[in-house]
């Protein structure tokens, strides 16, 4: 979760949310790497859990994904993706900060959890919870400080 936070301070410093994530295997090793960047890549779906999917994805050859992989995030996951979390088939998903407007792992939604869908994925919150809360409180309290462009 260290490394995620990193990734989500390289997200903040392009302008992103602060939000990072990797994606590791069964021993811990790091497959794919991530961060937001949907405004720089004029992609709504830029998230850094997408990416860090796309990326493993790659470099498995495969896009489904060891069910003994772990997705370690810094904020809980939107529906958008906890739903490609379910299609990737990744196993495990520890997520620092909740997300109370669309978190889709128990804060508004239960996606990875849902006997609706054909596959569950264990989830685990609060590692690192104070740190990622506190980047994101940042970036938003120094966002809204900012003087907007005259229209």
């Amino acid at each position: 979760m260290t490394h995620a936070l990193g990734l989500a301070a390289r997200a903040q410093a392009e302008g992103e949310v602060p939000v990072g994530a990797v994606l590791v295997d069964a021993q811990g090793e790091p497959i794919a790497e991530g961060w937001n960047r949907p405004i720089l890549a004029h992609d709504p779906t830029a998230h850094a859990e997408i990416l860090t999917l796309r990326a493993a994805c790659q470099r498995l050859e495969n896009y489904r994904l060891p069910r003994d992989t772990t997705l370690y995030v810094t904020l809980e996951p939107c529906p958008m993706c906890a739903g490609a979390m379910v299609h990737a088939r990744v196993g495990r998903l520890v997520f620092a900060a909740p997300d109370p407007r669309s978190g889709s792992a128990g804060s508004v939604y239960q996606l990875l959890q849902s006997p609706h869908l054909n596959h569950r994925c264990e989830v685990h919150s609060g590692l690192l919870e104070a740190e990622a809360a506190g980047q994101l409180r940042d970036f938003f309290r120094a966002r809204r400080a900012k003087p907007s462009a005259p229209q």
